[in-house]
Order: C-alpha cells, then sequence, then structure tokens
C-alpha cells in the first residue's frame, strides 16, 4: 500500500509539472470596455469561440454567434446572455463549408445590423471531406469561407473603423506548403489530411499578412494567432484509434478553451496594437512565424487565387457578378 500510495504521488507530481510547465497559458485579463462595439465570432457556439464571445460580452459587447448548428448556437448565446446579464448576444447561422451560407450570412447581417467593429474568425475544422463548392473542407471552413465572409464585410468595417479583424490560425503553419495550382484540393500522401490542415493555417497567416498590406490608412487592422494547444472539439474528425491517445494527452497538457481565448482577445481588444497589424501573435505577444509566412509573394498570390475561387473575381481578374443570395 506504501509503494503504491508514493507511486501516485510520484505521478500526480510529474502532472502538475507537466500540466503547468507545457501548458504556458497567457494571464487572464480584466475584461475590456466595449460598450458599443459589435463582434462577430464565427464558431462562437462552443470551444475557444464560446470563450472568447463570453468575454466580449462580459465587456460589454453586442456579440453575433456565427455557427452552423442552430441549436448549439442558440444554446450557447442563451448560456452567455445569463452569464454576464448582457442581453445583446444573439446566434446567427453560418455554414463556412457552403460558400451560398457564408454569402447569406453576410447579407442577413448586413441587413440587420448596422455596426460591426471586431470580427474573429475562430472556427475551424481539422479534417473531413469535400464541400459542396468543391473544396476540401478544411481548407474552405478555415481559409476560403473566412476569406470570402472577411471580403463581404470589410466595407461595414471600414466604416465603423478603427475596427479589428483577428483570424484563428494555428503553430501547424510551419508544415504547410501551398500549391496555388490545387489550391482548395486536399493534398496526395499518407499524410493528407494532416498536410491539408498545415496548408490551410498557413494560408490563415498569409491572409492577415496581406489583408493588413490592403488595408493600411483605412484604421482596419488584422492579426493572425495561435491560441496555443487547446482541448477542443476541433480535431473530432480524427480516426477512432488515435482519439483515446489524443484525448488523455488534451487531458494532461492542452489548454482549456477560456486559455485558449487569451491570445484572440488580446489582438481583438489590447490598446496600441495598430502598429503590429498583419503580424502573427502568441501567448499574446508578436512572433516571427515560419518564412514561408513572410512571403509577400505568396500571400498576393494566395489572394488572388481566393479571390477567383469564392468567385468574387473572374479567370481574367475582372469582378464577378455577384450571385443570388438566400436569405436565412
Amino acid at each position: 500500500m506504501g509503494w503504491a500510495l508514493l507511486g501516485a504521488g510520484l505521478l500526480l507530481a510529474l502532472y502538475t509539472l507537466l500540466r503547468h510547465g507545457l501548458r504556458r497559458a497567457p494571464p487572464p485579463r480584466a475584461p475590456p470596455a466595449l460598450r458599443g462595439r459589435t463582434a462577430i465570432v464565427t464558431g462562437g457556439s462552443g470551444g475557444i469561440g464560446a470563450a472568447t464571445a463570453l468575454e466580449l460580452a462580459r465587456g460589454g459587447a453586442r456579440v453575433v454567434l456565427a455557427a452552423r448548428s442552430a441549436s448549439r448556437g442558440e444554446a450557447a448565446a442563451r448560456r452567455i446572455r445569463t452569464e454576464t446579464g448582457n442581453e445583446e448576444v444573439r446566434f446567427m447561422q453560418l455554414d463556412l463549408a457552403s460558400l451560398r451560407s457564408v454569402r447569406a450570412f453576410a447579407s442577413t447581417f448586413l441587413r440587420q445590423e448596422p455596426h460591426l467593429h471586431l470580427l474573429i474568425n475562430n472556427a475551424g475544422v481539422s479534417a473531413g471531406g469535400t464541400t459542396e463548392d468543391g473544396f476540401s473542407l478544411p481548407f474552405q471552413v478555415n481559409h476560403l469561407g473566412h476569406f470570402l465572409l472577411t471580403q463581404l464585410l470589410l466595407e461595414r468595417l471600414q466604416s465603423c473603423a478603427p475596427s479589428r479583424v483577428v483570424i484563428v490560425a494555428s503553430r501547424a503553419h510551419c508544415a504547410g506548403r501551398l500549391r496555388l495550382d490545387t489550391l482548395g484540393r486536399a493534398p496526395p500522401g499518407l499524410l493528407s489530411t494532416f498536410q491539408d490542415y498545415c496548408d490551410s493555417k498557413l494560408a490563415n497567416v498569409l491572409h492577415a499578412r496581406e489583408l493588413a498590406t490592403r488595408l493600411q490608412g483605412t484604421q482596419v487592422t488584422c492579426y493572425a494567432v495561435h491560441p496555443g494547444f487547446v482541448n477542443t472539439e476541433l480535431f473530432r474528425h480524427m480516426p477512432l484509434w488515435l482519439k483515446p491517445l489524443f484525448q488523455l494527452l488534451a487531458w494532461l497538457f492542452f489548454l482549456d478553451a477560456s486559455e485558449g481565448a487569451q491570445t484572440s482577445l488580446h489582438c481583438a481588444t489590447h490598446h496600441g496594437l495598430e502598429c503590429f497589424s498583419g503580424r502573427y501573435f502568441a501567448n499574446c505577444r508578436p512572433q516571427e512565424p515560419w518564412p514561408a509566412a513572410r512571403d509577400d509573394r505568396l500571400a498576393q498570390a494566395l489572394w488572388e487565387a481566393s479571390e477567383r475561387l469564392v468567385g468574387l473575381v473572374g479567370p481574367g481578374g475582372s469582378p464577378s457578378p455577384a450571385p443570388a443570395t438566400v436569405l436565412q
């Protein structure tokens, strides 16, 4: 019995050391004063998105939870209203895996909401199949859907400036390899799923970089953030045989959602970050991303390719006529 207790104590001590030594969560901050500000948080029904929306609402912002599931979205909005006492929290349906849904969401939002100051492009998936638009699910949800959403809302962000766009990327961008001739299609090979996710995260960092370049002088700034390794449902599509191991590692070492939201909140609300527009943040500090994520020519080429893929411009580079929008 004595050896068993000693072993249990050693395991507990090791767990505590590893958990608090590796997690390195930035300290929580006091809620910012955001009364009169309007924010959209994609993927706001759970995980980092819900934690981000909660703190924005706690600061007094009007918050729109943009998510695919109506039941989960409405439940999250109710929960945040109850916890914060802020009645200015609402759900609007958005499926980033459907460009039609992105256009419908933007049209509805612009018609119903006169202001937009914060756009938090948070939603993401790690794996999946092919979307109705013919793209790989991770690349469309993580990059193309958010790219289109940002473009459709950009005029409103500019009219309400100063405003900010926060794009939740990942340190996984360091393994990204963008092939512009096959952009939007899952790469071949045994590690196709992992590579596809990394490619989408590289696209996130490059999107923020190019967006900042194009928005100079507008008082709209943007930031790519690495939230840390967070225990959320992001990897719900991974193989069943791998889930038990991943869940154990996540429980031991990963941040919880509220900790993972801190860098997004920092970039959305902290004063004096305008000079860092387009930069990559981790642990609430600007950091140098992987060299490919600092390639301005690649960022511009990705932007132009993304415009074509989502139908904002035609093959020759001229603006495409807006398709009919189904209002939700």
